[in-house]
């Protein structure tokens, strides 16, 4: 069975995401320039989800760390009830426009995030249950107030999306899509996230300077054994840092064996849980309750 799942899901009513779906071929009308009536309209309304690699992206482009950026112009928002978290950006306050919209324009917009890049342009990625893998597909979204729907200018979405500099965006936050869909599409079999692993997923998803302290911290390395080479092109490169972190989640997540532990920790870890399966045991022959870590 086939379960589709929209990662620009929204978390309000009312989407005018049109149900339809094209592959990379097909036709759009459509232009968005200065001149256009309609000129910052989708600006002043804004429900952008970031990836990863937008987060990224535009911090630098801000000379800020991941964790001011996240608290300044972002708000957290649950991708699934109880589940892990998605980010969007904060609209200004006491309205709904981006903060980084101007009268001539964006003025991140060398930066501007993967949501405003496909724009009009919906992604849609969907993958079997049974899969790891996913596939694309894209859809056309239509609001009343969007004139360039109306230009005379045609272009498929793959030439769209190439014009828009998507190939980049969408490659380098494949991996945080394919944990998300996976996710979502396991539902209870991979059993409810525990607390720690929700904030673990945030952190090393969105917050990444802080998921670098993370990786040089004692207590990672001394559990998990990554090569010279490995943590210096992580911890000198952010972005690698990122897709690092996408492949521990991997592990963290769904317990593949992404990221190799020493033998001693792997050891000590199953120790633990049996302790753990044991103290449980004993517990519920008393009517109690142990909480794993």
């Amino acid at each position: 069975m086939e379960k589709i799942v929209d990662i620009n899901d929204s978390p309000f009513p009312q989407s005018p995401v049109e149900a339809t779906q094209y592959d990379g071929s097909k036709v759009i009308q459509f232009s968005c320039h200065k001149g256009i009536s309609c000129f910052n309209a989708c600006c002043k309304n804004i429900d952008i989800t970031l990836t990863p690699y937008d987060i990224l992206r535009l911090k630098r482009r801000l000379d800020v760390t991941s964790g001011e950026f996240l608290r300044e112009y972002t708000e957290p928002y649950e991708m699934e009830k109880e589940g892990i978290a998605g980010v969007k950006f904060k609209p200004i306050d006491n309205g709904t426009a981006c903060r980084f919209m101007r009268d001539e324009g964006c003025s991140v917009y060398e930066d501007r995030p993967t949501a405003c890049r496909y724009y009009p342009v919906a992604l849609i990625s969907m993958r079997r249950q049974d899969e790891y893998t996913d596939t694309n597909s894209y859809a056309l979204i239509k609001e009343a107030h969007c004139k360039g729907h109306f230009e005379d200018r045609s272009l498929t979405i793959d030439e769209y999306r190439k014009e828009q500099g998507l190939d980049e965006y969408d490659t380098l936050a494949r991996g945080w899509r394919q944990l998300v869909l996976k996710k979502k599409s396991s539902g209870p079999t991979v059993g409810k996230p525990s607390k720690r692993s929700l904030l673990l997923f945030f952190m090393a998803c969105y917050d990444l300077d802080r998921f670098r302290e993370f990786v040089i911290s004692a207590p990672f390395n001394d559990t998990y054994d990554i090569s010279d080479e490995t943590r210096n092109k992580i911890l000198n490169d952010e972005t690698e840092l990122m897709l690092f972190a996408f492949d521990f989640q991997r592990q963290v997540m769904f317990g593949e064996e992404s990221v190799p532990m020493k033998a001693d920790a792997l050891e000590k870890h199953m120790a633990r849980k049996r302790e753990l399966a044991e103290a449980q045991t004993a517990a519920d022959e008393n009517g109690e309750n142990i909480q794993s870590e």
